[in-house]
């Protein structure tokens, strides 16, 4: 077999077997096929696409590549949760112990933030002493014992995709449904799960920008993850405004506490509330249950939050966050965004929010910048509401009084202003299902 002929084949609008995509992913990996050659297959592919059974055969030579994690050692249903990146995103730490405390085992493994999206383990990390590194053992006698951990993803899990997006990123082939969905896929695939829910965002603060492509993605993901024998879902949301009021690391975790305390922000309440329905129906579909009103139970009764605080506990975290947020980081330096001007904040460019979240220190621009735990925004007007000039639309946090300036300049470049209350949005844009069961 040569890669020569594959990339012809896929370039004259061919369909890959099992074994040549095993092949390509294989021999990339061992450095037998230089990037150059997988460049022009990426870009075939790009141009080409892939059939369903190429995309699902593509992923799976991905989960290969690497190791798997084994959860057979975790008695019960094994479930994870996947949101594809957006801004004030804190929805796994609340949908994870509220599936938690419904008896669920959720064992996920996280990222961390990047550009102008947050990642769940700097969130975690904002708490003092919580540690996302722990022994694959340790992390499946955790999910055994209180049911529930979040962990760094390792190394060895998908290299070939690891490998193949550092590639994709440079070579102008990132937006392919097929290599957006085996790259995040490959990953859930290995990480071992039973069932696998996805919070596929859509809209100015997320990759996919409009709801066509984003329920292409999200069907594409779904049918991946059933053809690996895995029950999977997914949600399809609105990211045209921040999920929440704060965007941050250690600024994030009130609100998720609020949220298991049966308060909070209606956005976030209404997101997890739903991903949990999905993770519990998805597990038991034939029980009867009214899994919305399991979901309030479990928050409710405080089951939830004391599921947070076991994990924390477990993490090397200080539990007693969820009744004393000053254990948190403090942020030394603040500045307040003033309204312009009166009217209705019609729309919000919510990548733009992330980027000034980032500038203050809360994210990375590259991969091994360092994150401030206590930087970060709340947001005091959102998109929809009415303001008068002058009131707070939001105030800004940071360790470095000098990076307010410029930061304050890009939040303040994110909302537009309009004197008609614009059309609210859906939150929930589109389920998605396994084709015979939508």
């Amino acid at each position: 077999m040569r890669i020569y002929d594959l990339i012809k084949k896929k370039r004259d609008g061919g369909t890959h077997s099992e074994e040549e995509l095993r092949f390509i992913i294989d021999a990339y990996v061992s450095g037998e096929i230089p990037d150059y050659q997988i460049s022009a297959w990426l870009m075939a592919v790009y141009f080409r696409g892939m059939s369903k059974k190429e995309t699902l055969d593509f992923t799976q030579a991905l989960v290969l590549s690497g190791d798997q994690v084994d959860l057979s050692a975790i008695e019960g249903c094994k479930v994870d949760k996947h949101s594809t990146g957006g801004v004030g995103d804190k929805t796994s730490l609340i949908v994870g112990p509220i599936v938690a405390a419904c008896g669920l085992k959720l064992a996920k493994m996280s990222g961390r933030g990047l550009g102008h999206t947050g990642g769940t383990l700097d969130k975690l990390e904002a708490i003092p002493g919580f540690s996302t590194e722990l022994s694959e053992q340790k992390f499946i006698e955790q999910v055994q014992s209180i049911g529930i951990a979040i962990i760094g993803q390792t190394a060895d899990l998908a290299p070939g995709d690891k490998k193949l997006y550092a590639l994709r990123d440079v070579t102008a082939t990132v937006d392919s449904i097929p290599l957006i969905a085996g790259s995040i896929m490959s990953k859930k695939l290995a990480a071992g799960s039973d069932i696998i829910v996805l919070d596929v965002k859509c809209g100015s603060g997320a990759f996919m920008k409009n709801v066509e492509d984003a329920v292409e993605l999200a069907q594409t993901m779904v049918d991946i993850g059933e053809g690996a024998g895995r029950r999977t879902a997914a949600l399809v949301t609105d990211m045209d405004r921040p999920l929440g009021q704060c965007i941050g690391n250690a600024i994030e975790i009130p609100e998720v506490i609020q949220v298991l305390k049966d308060e909070g922000p209606e956005d976030l309440r209404e997101l997890c509330f739903a991903l949990s329905s999905e993770l519990l129906k998805l597990a038991d579909p034939d029980s009867g249950e009214d899994y919305d009103v399991l979901v309030r139970e479990a928050v409710a009764s405080g089951k939830a939050l004391e599921c947070l605080a076991q994990m924390v506990g477990a993490q090397g975290g200080d539990p007693r966050i969820t009744e004393d947020i000053s254990i948190l980081p403090q942020p030394k330096y603040s500045a307040e965004l003033l309204a312009p001007q009166s009217g209705w904040i019609s729309q919000m460019d919510t990548e733009a929010c992330g980027i000034a979240s980032s500038m203050l220190g809360a994210g990375r621009l590259k991969m091994d910048d360092q994150v401030q735990p206590s930087a970060g925004i709340r947001l005091h007007r959102r998109s929809g509401e009415q303001v008068k000039k002058g009131e707070t639309l939001a105030v800004l946090y940071t360790d470095d009084e000098a990076l307010l300036p410029s930061a304050k300049s890009k939040l303040e470049s994110a909302y537009v202003f309009t004197q008609e209350k614009a059309e609210s949005k859906a939150l929930i844009l589109a389920r998605v299902y396994a084709k015979d069961n939508s």
